[in-house]
C-alpha cells in the first residue's frame, strides 16, 4: 500500500495583524479523502505535532464543500488531525509521496522549516512524489537537491499575486509565492483566479488555489 504524508502548518497568526490563520480546511479535506478513497495510507504531520491550527475563515459556510462536510462528520479523521506527528520524527523512507495543503500559515513556518526541507529534498532525490496546493508551495521554495533549488527549471503553480491581492493580504504576507518561484528559477504557470489549475512536472505536482485541491491530489494518485 502506497503511503502519503500530509504536512500541515503549526503557525496560527497572520503576521502582525492579530488575526488568526493556519491551514485551509478544503485544501486538507479534499486531498485527504482523495487519497483515502484511492486506497492509500495517509499520515499527518506538522512542525509542532498535535492539532494544527485551522484558519477559522475556512470553516465559514461560503467555503464548505462535500469534502469539508464529510470531514465534519468523520470522528476518525478529526482524531487523526488532532494527533499529527511531529515533523522532526518523520523519515522520508517511510513514504511514497509528500503533500502540503495551504492556508496562509505555511508562509511563516513551513517555508523555512529545516525538517520539512530535509524531507522534501530526500523524497525528491529518491524520485518520490512531492506535491503542494495554494500556499503549500511555500514549503518548496527553499528546498534544494545537492545545492540546486528544487524548483529551478521546473513548471510550478501556486496562489497567484492577483489572488493574494483579491483577499487583501499582499502587504501582510512575508512574500508572494508567484514572485518567489521566479526567484528560485521556476517557471510559474497560472490559470484564471479561483479556477482549478494543476501543474505536473515529472514527480512534482502543484495546484493554484483551494479550487485546485482535489485535482492536485488526483494527480498525485495518478503518479502513484
Amino acid at each position: 500500500m502506497k503511503h502519503v504524508l500530509m504536512v500541515l502548518t503549526s503557525h496560527d497568526r497572520l503576521g502582525d495583524t492579530g488575526h488568526p490563520t493556519g491551514f485551509w480546511l478544503e485544501e486538507f479535506a479534499a486531498p485527504y479523502y482523495t487519497f483515502v478513497d484511492a486506497g492509500l495510507k495517509v499520515s499527518l504531520a506538522s512542525p509542532r505535532g498535535g492539532q494544527p491550527p485551522l484558519d477559522p475563515k475556512s470553516s465559514a459556510p461560503d467555503f464548505q464543500t462535500a469534502a469539508t462536510r464529510r470531514f465534519d462528520a468523520d470522528p476518525a479523521g478529526k482524531q487523526a488531525l488532532a494527533h499529527t506527528l511531529t515533523l522532526s520524527t518523520v523519515r522520508a523512507e517511510d513514504y511514497d509521496a509528500i503533500f502540503y495543503p495551504g492556508g496562509h500559515g505555511p508562509l511563516w513556518d513551513l517555508a523555512s522549516d529545516r525538517d520539512s526541507l530535509r524531507l522534501i529534498a530526500a523524497m525528491a532525490k529518491a524520485g518520490k512524489v512531492v506535491a503542494a496546493v495554494c500556499h503549500g508551495p511555500a514549503a518548496l521554495l527553499k528546498a534544494e537537491i545537492d545545492g540546486v533549488a528544487l524548483l529551478k527549471g521546473r513548471n510550478v503553480t501556486g496562489f497567484t499575486n492577483s489572488e493574494e491581492a483579491a483577499v487583501g493580504l499582499t502587504e501582510i504576507v512575508p512574500f508572494l509565492i508567484e514572485d518567489e518561484v521566479g526567484k528560485r528559477g521556476g517557471r510559474f504557470s497560472k490559470g484564471a483566479d479561483w479556477a482549478s489549475h494543476v501543474v505536473t512536472d515529472g514527480r512534482l505536482v502543484t495546484g493554484q488555489n483551494p479550487g485546485s485541491s482535489e485535482a492536485t491530489a488526483a494527480a498525485v494518485v495518478a503518479l502513484l
